[in-house]
């Protein structure tokens, strides 16, 4: 597994080492639990294994040039480390209602399945090629796709963190 995809790994574990079902499963008004957030993160690794598909199947990126606000967008994200909160997830990445119970194993699956996806373009296409956009960052290339990943993934594990610890003043 790529370093980046081992690096989300384990964010999102050590995040949620040790929670039960129902830990997993509770949430406060109007937010999000942690299951719903790692349903989030696989929904997120899905849309970039079809994407990466597509790329491969078509026999080339399929990315448009990239903006100057695009290029500002990835800096911000992709080298800095920075993904700005309250926005919005695209309806796409929303989460459907994954079970507690299924949550990390299915994220296991399908962050292996997008790094096997990126892999392969990485091979055909090189790494630093812009492969696909980004619904709201632009043109990303291999790399960059992965580095959004582990950004994505801290930026929701502080939130997993944050729930666990109002579950520790439940008790």
């Amino acid at each position: 597994m790529n370093s980046y995809c081992e690096r989300i790994q384990q964010v999102i574990h050590r995040a949620a080492s040790g929670m039960t079902r129902e830990q997993l499963e509770w949430r406060p008004a109007g937010k999000w639990s942690a299951a719903e957030i790692i349903e989030h993160l696989v929904l997120s690794y899905t849309g970039t294994t079809a994407g990466s598909r597509r790329c491969l199947e078509s026999g080339k990126p399929l990315a448009r040039i990239s903006s100057i606000s695009d290029r500002l967008r990835a800096f911000v994200v992709v080298n800095i480390g920075y993904l700005p909160s309250g926005r919005q997830a695209p309806e796409t990445t929303k989460p459907k209602g994954l079970p507690g119970s299924e949550a990390i194993d299915t994220f296991n699956k399908e962050l292996a399945a997008m790094d096997d996806a990126m892999s392969s373009c990485a091979q055909k296409f090189g790494s630093r090629e812009k492969l696909m956009n980004h619904p709201i960052i632009g043109p990303l290339t291999v790399d960059e796709w992965r580095k959004f990943h582990l950004v994505h993934a801290r930026h929701h594990a502080k939130q997993i963190q944050k729930l666990r610890r109002s579950l520790q003043g439940k008790d």
